[in-house]
C-alpha cells in the first residue's frame, strides 16, 4: 500500500569522473559498483581516445548512502583499473579566485552569473593589478584587492598574494578574466590544471595594444575568443572553449571591440561553467568536454 505524500528517502547526488587506460569491462565494472552502492545513474558520458589509448567517463549518480559508502563501493574498481578519479557533489559551488586588470567585461559576467545562480562558483576575492574595478566588485558584494605590478619585485609580490589567497580561501580554480600579466613558469606549474585564461582570436596576428583597431585596419571578417588552461607556453594551453562571429566592413573599430568583448565574456564563462561542473578532462595537450 502506498502512503499518500510519503516523504522520499534522501539521496545524495554525486558527480564521478575518471580517466584510465582503455580496456574491456570498465563500464560494466563501474556500473556494478554503483548498483552495490544503491546508486542510480542519472547522467552518463564516456569517450575512448584512439590517440592516447585512454578512457574517460563522467557519471552523475543518486545514492542514499554517504560518501564513505559510495567510495567503498567504487574503490575496488578504481584500484583494479588504476583510475585517476574525482568524486564531488553535483552543483557544489567551486571556490574560484578571479584575477583582473582594467577590462571589466569578463569580470562583470562572472560576478553577475554567480549572483544570479547561473554559475556554480563561489568567488571570495577579485585580485587585480589595478584599482579600477573596485566599484564593480563592490556592487556585487565581492571583496577586492589591488596590488600594482610595475617591476620584477612587485610581480613576485603579486604572485605570492595569489598563492596565499589560494591557501587562504581553499581555491580550486583561478580565472584570468583579462588579467594582462604573464604568469611565471613557477606559478603556472603550481596552478596546472586549475587556471583558465581567455584571449581574443587575433593572436598571433595582432599583438600588443589595440588589437581590435589593428583588426579593423586590416578588414578582418571573423572575431572570436579562446578559453584555455594556463601553461608556461603563453596562450598555448589546452583549449576548453572557442567561439567566433562574422563581421564586415560596416563595423567600426569601437563596434569590433564591443563584439569581441561579448565573445570573450561568453567564452570564458562557458569554460568556467564546464570546469565547475566537472565536465572538463585533460587528454594530454587537449581537453575532453562532456557537455
Amino acid at each position: 500500500m502506498t502512503i499518500p505524500n510519503a516523504p522520499r528517502e534522501h539521496h545524495n547526488h554525486w558527480v564521478l569522473t575518471f580517466v584510465c587506460a582503455d580496456r574491456p569491462g570498465i563500464v560494466h565494472a563501474i556500473s556494478g559498483a554503483i548498483v552495490s552502492a544503491r546508486g542510480n545513474i542519472t547522467e552518463s558520458q564516456q569517450f575512448s581516445s584512439a590517440d592516447t589509448g585512454r578512457f574517460f567517463m563522467r557519471l552523475q549518480v543518486e545514492s542514499p548512502g554517504d560518501r564513505a559508502e559510495f567510495e567503498a563501493a567504487i574503490g575496488p574498481v578504481t584500484s583494479t583499473y588504476e583510475m585517476a578519479w574525482r568524486l564531488d557533489v553535483v552543483g557544489r559551488p567551486l571556490r574560484t579566485l578571479v584575477l583582473a586588470s582594467t577590462a571589466a567585461h569578463c569580470v562583470n559576467d562572472l560576478l553577475f552569473r554567480q549572483r544570479a545562480g547561473q554559475l556554480s562558483v563561489d568567488i571570495p576575492l577579485v585580485l587585480s593589478n589595478h584599482g579600477s574595478l573596485r566599484d564593480l566588485a563592490s556592487f556585487y558584494g565581492v571583496p577586492f584587492e589591488s596590488l600594482p605590478v610595475t617591476d620584477a619585485a612587485s610581480k613576485a609580490a603579486f604572485e605570492k598574494r595569489i598563492l596565499d589567497a589560494v591557501d587562504e580561501f581553499d581555491i580550486e580554480l583561478v580565472v584570468l578574466a583579462r588579467y594582462m600579466q604573464i604568469l611565471s613558469p613557477e606559478l603556472c606549474e603550481r596552478l596546472a590544471g586549475r587556471a583558465i585564461n581567455i584571449h581574443h582570436s587575433f593572436l598571433p596576428g595582432f599583438k600588443g595594444a589595440n588589437p581590435y583597431r589593428q583588426a579593423h585596419a586590416r578588414g578582418v571578417k571573423l572575431i572570436g575568443a579562446t578559453a584555455h588552461f594556463v601553461t608556461s607556453d603563453l596562450d598555448e594551453g589546452p583549449i576548453i572553449e572557442q567561439n567566433v562571429v562574422r563581421v564586415d566592413h560596416s563595423r567600426s573599430a569601437s563596434e569590433l571591440v564591443a563584439i569581441g568583448q561579448d565573445e570573450e565574456s561568453r567564452t570564458l564563462t562557458q569554460a568556467v561553467k564546464w570546469f565547475a561542473e566537472d565536465r572538463v578532462l585533460l587528454d594530454g595537450a587537449r581537453t575532453i568536454i562532456f557537455k
